[in-house]
């Protein structure tokens, strides 16, 4: 029921139990004018509501008075008025009870909605839990099925793949390094690379730790004690947090391969070598005989010169005899190229002041020397090679750079020496550029002759290129160079060339 309605059935309970008393009254008197509204209130209260009920109490007090303050009725006397104030204070009561118990029942009927809906949600959430327990492990399941795939065709890679942990322990170890290594898998997990295969990497760990990637060359001791060299590369394993967790280790063996790169090397370096003599004889042989031969040539034609007696004779030998020294000039000159003798007898400061002095009057080209004074002979392989290196790099300049000024310096300390050779011209292509850096070239010709030579030494060499000009920098190790002999200096390349890459 509504409110309106509420109220009413109040007011009309009131007024039928007002009629009731007044035609019980003959029964009972009019001293218990209350019996039928204590009826009304309760049954008010129970069915109408609280404010309802106070009005049935109120609207039956009103009545009652009306009808003993009507024109023919005295006024009330004490017991009257206490009987209205009892009957208002017990019909308090009641509704009180009766609105208490009424509450107490909707509140106890909201508990259990509110317990039949937390039951509803709590059995929907179980269900839910369960599907989802189901859907997880049925993906757990599936990526199971998927890395036991993966790790049977990682198995089936020739190369060795390995993960290891942060502190270095292996954890996982396919049948490559199985192959490569002769240790199995129970016999490698857990236990740490250094201790298993005596890795000797390049760089610091801790370096490689910064990075997300590493690739190098890394020598490695198999189980029957051989040692290989390894291309590897690394790939940072992280947690969730993105904190570094260890690495996947994928390596390839290319022991053969080096060892035909250092036999390649060995070869190109003694082919260089081969050349420099070849060249040192040549130039003896022009020098000693072509130019002997020319020499005579001249002195001959000076003398009939003299013999002649006709201008036109003398006119002709005149022209003999300019020949004859342009000859003698150009084959000393090539005789100076191929090898200059002022580089076995004075050093390599001596013959590089002679050959810039002659590039820049020939080329027109400034170039500006920078030589220690103090600069003390080196070995012979060394000054050949940084003097090949000056006229390749001066030649280049001279041909492809367009630069009109070269500056080259020449730095020594106790352990090593350093040559370079700067220009202000175009510089050199990227491309190009990087094809010499991959060793990308035929050897003995250009720039990748001055690696081989670089290299043959235990040197390296450094070729930049920016706008505008060239760098090209090499730099060779003088105690190792001076002290090892040729055979000596091929079987270090070969370890060096194998841990450095």
């Amino acid at each position: 029921m509504d409110t309106v309605t509420r109220y009413g059935v109040a007011v009309v309970i009131a007024l039928v139990a007002v009629v009731f008393c007044i035609w019980l009254m003959p029964l009972f008197g009019d001293r218990t004018p209350y019996v039928t509204a204590f009826v009304a209130v309760t049954f008010s209260a129970v069915c109408c509501g609280f404010g309802p009920s106070i009005l049935t109490a109120l609207t039956s007090v009103f009545g009652w008075w009306y009808w003993f303050l009507g024109p023919d009725r005295s006024a009330l006397d004490r017991i009257q008025v206490s009987g209205a104030v009892s009957f208002l204070l017990v019909s308090g009561i009641v509704v009180s009870l009766v609105e208490t118990t009424r509450r107490s029942k909707i509140k106890q009927g909201d508990t259990e909605n509110a317990l039949r809906k937390s039951e509803a949600r709590l059995m929907l959430g179980i269900q839910e839990m369960q599907n989802e327990i189901r859907r997880r492990a049925a993906e757990i399941e599936q990526k199971t099925a998927q890395t036991m795939e993966q790790a049977r065709l990682l198995d089936l890679a020739n190369d060795a793949i390995l993960a290891r942990t942060a502190n270095d322990r292996i954890s996982y170890w396919n049948q490559g390094a199985e192959r490569l290594y002769g240790w199995t898998k129970e016999e490698a997990i857990g236990r740490s690379t250094n201790e298993l295969l005596r890795t000797r990497c390049p760089v610091p760990l801790s370096r490689i730790e910064k990075t997300d990637r590493w690739e190098g060359e890394l020598l490695q001791v198999k189980r029957d004690g051989s040692e290989i060299t390894v291309a590897s590369r690394w790939t940072t394993l992280r947690n969730r947090d993105g904190g570094f967790a260890g690495w996947l280790e994928i390596n390839t063996d290319i022991t053969a391969r080096r060892r035909a790169e250092d036999a390649a090397r060995r070869l190109s370096g003694r082919i260089l070598s081969l050349q420099d003599d070849e060249r040192r004889r040549i130039a003896r042989e022009l020098h000693d005989s072509l130019g002997q031969y020319l020499v005579s040539l001249k002195v001959n034609l000076d003398l009939l010169s003299g013999m002649a007696k006709e201008e036109r004779e003398k006119a002709l030998f005149s022209e003999c005899m300019l020949a004859a020294e342009e000859c003698l000039s150009e084959t000393r000159t090539i005789s100076h190229l191929l090898h200059p003798p002022l580089l076995d007898e004075a050093g390599l400061t001596s013959a590089a002041r002679w050959y810039v002095e002659g590039f820049a009057e020939r080329s027109g080209i400034e170039v500006n020397l920078d030589i220690p004074p103090d600069l003390e002979r080196l070995d012979r392989d060394v000054e050949t090679t940084l003097f090949r290196i000056l006229q390749e790099g001066l030649t280049n300049v001279h041909r492809h750079s367009g630069g009109s000024i070269v500056s080259v310096a020449l730095l020594a300390d106790a352990e090593q020496i350093q040559l370079q050779i700067s220009d202000n011209g175009k510089g050199i292509p990227e491309e190009r550029l990087r094809r010499l850096r991959e060793h990308d070239t035929a050897p003995g010709v250009g720039l990748a002759g001055m690696q081989e030579r670089v290299h043959d030494l235990g040197g390296s060499l450094a070729i930049g290129s920016a706008f505008p000009g060239t760098t090209i920098t090499a730099t060779i190790p003088i105690l190792q160079s001076a002290e090892q002999s040729p055979d000596s200096r091929e079987g270090a390349n070969s370890i060096r060339g194998a841990s450095a890459a």
